[in-house]
């Protein structure tokens, strides 16, 4: 297993790709150890002075205003621990947990934050032992930090609370006796370091990304056998066409689909058919799939900027200074994440259009709802509409998080980023659109079957149909079709079409 080695240095999302296949093993380079000597030294010396800093020995909040006593300052942060660790609903998954905790360390390993190392080694043998703190998905704002969800990992470092271990869930304690490991002792500003942060929403952030690499080139995929299937025209997405619009995303999209259906003999039959133009859904492929696309590489950018952030509070500077700051508003994040809401959201929007386009039928080659016997049988009539409800779903899902703000903390916290709610909204927004996909794939799959089997179909879309031909019973006439929609989807989702299809063309 490769050792991630965590340092000062800036990193990408795509690095944070191992934590969401199974556990990992990370050390902290020497130089995060010298930083997080020199800003704990730094913090030491400060509050040694009788330096007022807040939440070490000031309350919280709109509780700033109420000095703690020296004598009282560790108890204050276990108490900031426990009181935050109030959030609700299902646990992260595991990679997203792992990556809240690799994120944490790297905050950390920039020494900005004051915290001793051992905070830090703590956080290391947790990820060493795949010791993943529960932590439930709602009950943050994304601003003073991801406070709920980052107290649940907070509680789960210094022995309290539950976690998984070994696949399965049981109290800290338990864990930690099975590994070997101490519960962490907290000191003074670490408890408020730990759950102050962007890390939760940042990670949800890495998790759409990841998958969002898979769903834009799916959906050129989905795309191109539909463009084939529907007798629709290959030469709009010729390069030289493309050329004299100025959006990288829009190339490449074009790109991917030309490519798919290279040596087409489908494409070929209809070449004299005399048709002028095809559906915008099918026609504006590139320029709808394209916005997406860049509209994803600037969330990924704004993302990789967090990622190398640090988003604690308060911090200690090189020079000792200490400055309380809102670098653990998430509104970066919030809004990236909405970007990507919007586009995958378009992305199912324009799928179900194309699947809609097969429920009318096409003369001379198949009937409506693509069905051998039609009266008889509604074919794929119900798939639609499956597809549409979640293609409408996700229009809903898609209403912009960060537009949203609800005051807290008695007033302290007067504008938050709500950038949880836009990462979980995003998340189911992407499931849906891998069975919104699956669909489309299914439909023109079927298409194929009843009108363009005997033809050579492109160096893209062949492999397609061959996976298609593993799932889907097409001769067999109406089935239930919710396995095979289910299983295309997981087939999505799992990286198979992708890689079936870049063993025979270049994806862009």
């Amino acid at each position: 297993m490769e050792t991630l080695r965590v340092s000062s240095k800036s990193i990408t999302y795509g690095e944070f790709a191992s934590l969401f296949a199974g556990p990992v093993r990370v050390s902290l380079t020497q130089d995060s150890l010298r930083n997080l000597k020199r800003s704990h030294a730094h913090f030491r010396t400060q509050l040694d002075a009788g330096e007022t800093i807040y939440g070490v020995n000031t309350g919280f909040g709109n509780l700033s205003h109420i000095t703690i006593d020296s004598q009282d300052q560790k108890q204050l942060q276990i108490n900031l621990v426990r009181s935050h660790a109030s959030g609700t609903g299902k646990p992260l998954e595991p990679g997203i947990v792992r990556a809240v905790l690799l994120l944490k360390l790297l905050t950390y390993a920039k020494g900005y934050s004051g915290v001793r190392p051992a905070v830090a080694e703590k956080i290391v043998q947790f990820l060493n032992k795949d010791i993943l703190p529960v932590i439930p998905e709602k009950g943050s704002v994304g601003a003073s930090g991801d406070l709920a969800p980052l107290g649940h990992m907070a509680l789960a470092l210094i022995g309290e609370g539950y976690v998984f271990f070994k696949g399965k869930k049981c109290s800290t304690g338990t864990a930690l006796k099975k590994a070997r490991v101490k519960p962490l002792d907290l000191h003074p500003k670490e408890g408020l370091s730990l759950i102050n942060g962007t890390q939760v929403s940042t990670a949800l952030a890495i998790k759409a990304l990841l998958d969002g690499e898979c769903l834009l080139k799916s959906a050129d995929i989905a795309g191109a056998l539909s463009v084939e299937n529907s007798f629709s025209s290959r030469r709009v997405f010729k390069n030289d066409i493309h050329e004299i619009k100025a959006h990288p995303g829009q190339k490449a999209a074009a790109k991917n689909v030309y490519r798919m259906l290279q040596g087409s003999e489908i494409v070929q039959s209809h070449s004299n058919c005399g048709k002028v133009q095809d559906p915008y859904s099918f026609r504006c492929i590139p320029h709808i799939h394209g916005a997406c696309r860049d509209s994803y590489t600037h969330a990924a950018e704004m993302i990789n900027h967090e990622i190398n952030s640090v988003s604690d509070n308060p911090l200690i500077l090189k020079d000792g200074t200490i400055v309380s700051s809102g670098h653990f508003h998430a509104e970066h994040v919030a809004q990236a994440l909405d970007f990507l809401a919007i586009s995958f959201s378009e992305l199912g929007a324009v799928s179900e259009r194309r699947t809609h386009f097969f429920m009318k039928g096409v003369e001379g080659k198949f009937h409506p709802f693509v069905t051998s016997t039609p009266g008889v049988e509604s074919g794929y009539m119900i798939a639609h509409v499956t597809a549409s409800a979640l293609a409408s779903e996700n229009k809903t899902l898609a209403h912009p998080a960060s537009v949203d703000s609800l005051t807290t903390s008695g007033g302290q916290e007067d504008l938050v980023s709500m950038a949880p709610w836009a990462g979980h909204k995003l998340l189911s927004i992407q499931k849906n659109l891998s069975t919104i996909l699956a669909i489309e794939l299914i439909v023109a799959g079927a298409a194929n079957t009843l009108a363009s089997s005997a033809l050579q179909a492109g160096r893209g879309t062949g492999p397609v149909l061959t996976l298609l031909g593993a799932y889907c019973a097409y001769r067999t006439g109406d089935r239930p079709l919710a396995s095979e929609i289910n299983s295309v989807a997981q087939c999505i989702q799992s990286g198979l079409l992708l890689k079936t299809v870049s063993q025979a063309i270049h994806l862009e």
